[in-house]
């Protein structure tokens, strides 16, 4: 049930304690330095935010793991106290950072995105080409999978909605675009692949996995076979 917490009822007095930090970021999300990885996202227009201290950047960091729990487990109109208190802070310094509660569903939609891509990135060096495509499809997979309910919130919640989701798409196939590249290039994948078909691929076998019992198990093997099927033969 969607409730308004005390911490949300005490929304007004928050912002006026600390107005400052109450204003929206505009920061470009996958392009801060990593002091500033923590501090509350934008896809909007406007004044950089100031990289925050390190104590505030902790806050900040366990404020957006706290709420992709209490999301995961309650979807978005989970109880802002209770994320507070997950991530063993104040109603008040939640809101010093996150104003309300569409820049806090902003701010775990545009992290759990950025974490894809610095997988993708840290694959791209780590693995042998197709290795590194196919655990990438698998950890886009996922992201879709505990995104979705997200996303749709995001519909409902935030006013620049369309353009956090298209600066989400952008930073995700800048980041899959070198690992399908370098896979072509090794004669393993066949070279008519186009990397808006992985992405659909990954989508499809999300939404089937949530679909089934074994969810997690189905996505996986669906995606093995789907990535056999991509293969180049002999001949």
């Amino acid at each position: 049930m969607n409730q308004t917490s005390p911490a949300e009822r005490n929304q007004g007095k928050e912002g006026r304690a600390a107005p400052k930090e109450a204003k929206p970021n505009a920061a470009t999300p996958n392009e801060a330095k990593p002091e500033e990885v923590a501090a509350r996202p934008s896809a909007g227009e406007g004044e950089a935010r100031r990289p925050l201290r390190a104590d505030a950047a902790r806050n900040v960091a366990r404020l957006i793991a706290a709420a992709r729990e209490a999301f995961a487990e309650h979807g978005s109109d989970a109880s802002l106290d209770d994320i507070a208190r997950r991530a063993g802070v104040g109603p008040g310094t939640l809101y010093r950072h996150f104003p309300n509660r569409a820049t806090l569903v902003e701010a775990v939609y545009l992290d759990g995105v950025r974490t894809l891509c610095d997988e993708g990135n840290r694959l791209l060096d780590a693995e042998p080409p197709v290795d590194a495509l196919v655990d990438w499809l698998r950890a886009l997979t996922a992201y879709v999978t505990t995104k979705r309910g997200l996303g749709k919130s995001l519909l409902g919640s935030v006013d620049n909605r369309d353009q956090i989701f298209r600066r989400s798409h952008e930073m995700i196939e800048r980041t899959g675009a070198p690992l399908l590249d370098r896979a072509k290039a090794s004669g393993a994948i066949r070279p008519d692949l186009e990397l808006m078909d992985l992405i659909r691929l990954a989508n499809a076998v999300a939404i089937a996995g949530e679909q089934a019992p074994d969810g997690a198990e189905l996505s996986n093997r669906l995606l093995l076979l789907a990535v056999d099927g991509l293969r180049t033969r002999a001949g």
